[in-house]
């Protein structure tokens, strides 16, 4: 039924109005739509440009505010509203064509931010940092935004002091916690990670009741809350998001599934990149068709999540097919130096030739692990020599550097110790377990390969004991999950 038909006459904009005051925008975008095809005119385009950006539908906003622009040239704030949906948009080459033509004084500061954040999203963080900088030096976004830059140089610890830093000059910013919650994360500092996540969730539920948090996990029949701007400010899916990363990567996967549940719900043509790609993530093992169309869905998007090429292409090589994976690689050759470090694609091309030449993908995973054995060495001093001159900074870096370059390591000497396995070479196996030990001695995995070797070999069942023994009384409760790991990447 056509809307403009239910709107009484004499009460159009008292009833537009009244939509969007209660936040009605898909109802207010029908009538306006309905009405501007009858009747353009400027107050109807604006407030359906208002409402496409409130819904986050930025190509219809910026749409509504290209037309405005035109048809208003002496209203530059209709110019610079054009520039800011088309960010959000992430058309930033069109944005920044767009800012450069606003030269109303009275606008200069929120221009110069808009271009900060298109040179951030473009990744140009040499010029967006100089923008940054011009920043008056009272302005919060200014530390807000220097944070930004430096968390994407990797520099962590310097971006939390900035976060921090900018939550006590302005209060509770759902998106300052996220960021906190970020580096903390980062830095593998998870207990103060999902402290704010707390925070951030706990207010969303007292302010916004409407956004139904953790309604999902009670009934399938919530309806969806859409992609609102109201939505975006509260940080929810953002936190949940990472809820779900940190108890990933402490291996919760149904704590992280459970994450994903309770966020506000959406259909999921609805959802954002990063959801759908952590809903690949945490249900590859159950539904790997439906993970797999989900990552191949994201790749063909842009942009994407920086982390999808990688995992997919992990994934086809851990269900092993390791086909799918070298034509992804293939048909995807530029993402191949934008997505995948040095050690991830050498690391790949060796999982892969490992299929028609074990001999000379054995010797591509020699070359991975000495390189990452002369690293880890190498910090093992730095941590030593940081200790004793008591720089519990420099030690607590070297650590997590440490950690990181372990859990690159033991892969590499699994899939390494595969090669042998799956020809019964278990002797060979077991060597290539010995000269790793220096390192690896602490991981389960490895502990636990070692022990199904030793089990192989028939002769060593006491020895292979002393192995199972400590991960038996570790995973009691769990003992029917104690499997072989060998392999995994």
């Amino acid at each position: 039924m056509d809307m403009t038909m239910q709107i009484k006459d004499g009460q159009y904009t008292k009833t537009i109005y009244t939509m969007i005051k209660e936040a009605r925008y898909e109802d207010a975008i029908k009538a306006l739509n309905d009405a501007i095809n009858f009747s353009p005119n400027r107050a109807g385009l604006s407030l359906l440009g208002f409402c496409y950006f409130r819904t986050q539908s930025f190509v219809e906003a910026a749409n509504c505010y290209e037309q405005l622009a035109s048809m208003h040239p002496d209203v530059p704030e209709y110019k610079l509203y054009f520039a800011q949906a088309l960010h959000e948009a992430s058309m930033y080459d069109e944005s920044y064509k767009v800012t450069v033509q606003i030269t109303a004084p009275l606008l200069e500061r929120q221009v110069i931010k808009l271009q900060s954040a298109i040179k951030y999203g473009e990744e140009d963080t040499i010029t967006a940092k100089g923008l940054v900088d011009s920043y008056p030096q009272e302005d919060p976004d200014k530390d807000i935004n220097l944070g930004c830059l430096l968390f994407k140089e990797n520099q962590y610890e310097e971006a939390l002091q900035k976060f921090s830093r900018s939550l006590n000059v302005v209060g509770f910013n759902a998106h300052l916690h996220y960021n906190i919650a970020l580096c903390y994360f980062k830095l593998k500092e998870y207990p103060q990670a999902l402290k704010h996540i707390t925070l951030v969730i706990e207010r969303g539920i007292r302010d916004h009741p409407e956004l139904a948090v953790g309604m999902q996990a009670e009934t399938s029949e919530v309806k969806s809350v859409g992609n609102t701007l109201t939505l975006h400010e509260t940080a929810l899916t953002e936190v949940f998001n990472l809820k779900a990363a940190i108890e990933f990567q402490l291996k919760n996967i149904e704590a992280a599934r459970e994450a994903l549940n309770d966020m506000p719900p959406r259909h999921e043509h609805e959802l954002d990149a990063v959801t759908l790609h952590n809903l690949a993530l945490t249900s590859i093992d159950i539904k790997p068709t439906d993970g797999f169309e989900k990552l191949h869905f994201l790749l063909q998007q842009d942009p994407f999540p920086a982390e999808t090429f990688a995992n997919l292409l992990l994934l086809y090589c851990k269900f092993e097919y390791f086909d799918l994976a070298a034509d992804v690689l293939a048909e995807n050759a530029q993402f191949t130096y934008k997505y995948l470090t040095p050690y991830l694609y050498d690391f790949l091309d060796a999982i892969i030739t490992s299929q028609t030449s074990p001999e000379e993908a054995f010797q591509k995973y020699e070359d991975i692990a000495s390189k990452h054995a002369e690293q880890l060495r190498k910090l093992t001093k730095v941590v030593q020599e940081s200790r004793s001159q008591g720089d519990n900074d420099q030690v607590k870096k070297a650590v997590v550097e440490y950690e990181e370059a372990l859990e690159r390591y033991i892969p590499v000497v699994m899939a390494q110790a595969k090669i042998y396995w799956d020809m019964e070479n278990y002797g060979q196996v077991e060597k290539i377990f010995r000269k790793s030990v220096e390192f690896c001695n602490e991981s389960d995995v490895w502990r636990l390969n070692v022990a199904h070797v030793l089990f192989m070999q028939e002769n060593k069942y006491k020895e292979a004991a002393s192995f199972y023994e400590p991960i038996v009384k570790k995973q009691y409760d769990n003992i029917l999950d104690v499997a072989r790991h060998t392999g995994g990447a």
